[in-house]
């Protein structure tokens, strides 16, 4: 199993291909570009096992780990590096004893430290809020703050992901509020060249100048 990244892009795969093989080109280029994960992300594909095995080969050519959306049996029968899970998709400890104890488990947590903070508890790998934005993938998800991810990252020693509408200009304001990764769909898969639209993200993450700043949350 690949380790999951301490910070960079999180890069989510959108519906929006013809076939596998142009899938897995996408995905190519956004590692290219520099996507530390990648998450197989389908709700209608009838050819999820191929997709999924071409992209598990793609992400391991390039040392980075992928994570499947909420179904734990297809991440364990292509042997994923982990899989994140919704509040529908079953519990942490299920999907821990399925996957073995070096999987990645992340789950959305939504607006939520304490359910961060119990997900941490029982064994999750990561935590991810959100949205933070309008989103055109996920436009009815329920709105997060920034101040939640100041006080995720006060509170949690897991990594922080932050997910819904995410661009390289409104990234910075997540970082500097304590997300770790920023996770996108659109901005990536949706844009005509995922090569450079993932260098786009991946400067937030080589400026030196953005610092958490714990000190904008005072606990009351």
């Amino acid at each position: 199993m690949i380790q999951f990244p301490l910070c960079g892009l999180y890069a989510i795969t959108a519906e929006n291909h013809a076939n596998p093989q142009s899938l897995a080109k996408k995905v190519n280029a956004a590692l290219r570009g520099g996507s530390k994960v990648i998450q197989y992300r389908s709700k209608s594909s009838h050819e999820r096992l191929e997709e999924a095995n071409l992209l598990l080969a793609e992400c391991h050519a390039f040392n980075v780990p992928l994570i499947i959306n909420d179904d734990v049996e297809l991440a364990f029968a292509i042997g994923a590096d982990g899989v994140h899970l919704g509040k529908d998709d079953g519990s942490i400890m299920e999907a821990r004893k399925r996957l073995g104890a070096k999987a990645i488990i992340g789950v959305s947590c939504y607006n939520s430290v304490e359910h961060a903070m119990a997900a941490e508890a029982q064994g999750a790998s990561y935590v991810a809020f959100g949205r933070f934005f309008p989103s055109s993938s996920k436009p009815n998800a329920p709105c997060a703050d920034q101040d939640t991810l100041i006080k995720a990252k006060i509170r949690l020693q897991l990594p922080i992901v932050a997910i819904g509408g995410v661009t390289p200009e409104n990234g910075r304001s997540l970082i500097e509020a304590g997300a770790d990764l920023l996770a996108v769909i659109d901005a990536v898969f949706g844009a005509d060249d995922p090569e450079q639209a993932s260098l786009a993200f991946k400067s937030l993450f080589d400026d030196k100048n953005i610092v958490f700043n714990k000190f904008s949350y005072i606990e009351r």
